[in-house]
């Protein structure tokens, strides 16, 4: 799940909630929108390992 911060960079979080938080997992911070595409594609391509 990415988001648009307010200082116009991109934050990568995480699909499911932290049980612990109730918050999503920060994945990274990336300056755009693409970056934060390809960082995700690259998550779930280890994630299926």
């Amino acid at each position: 799940m990415i988001q648009k911060l307010s200082s116009g960079s991109y934050r990568l979080y995480s699909r499911k909630k932290n049980p612990n938080t109730g918050r999503r997992r920060n994945l990274g911070t990336f300056r755009s929108r693409a970056a934060a595409e390809k960082h995700e594609r690259a998550v779930q391509f280890f994630k299926r390992r």
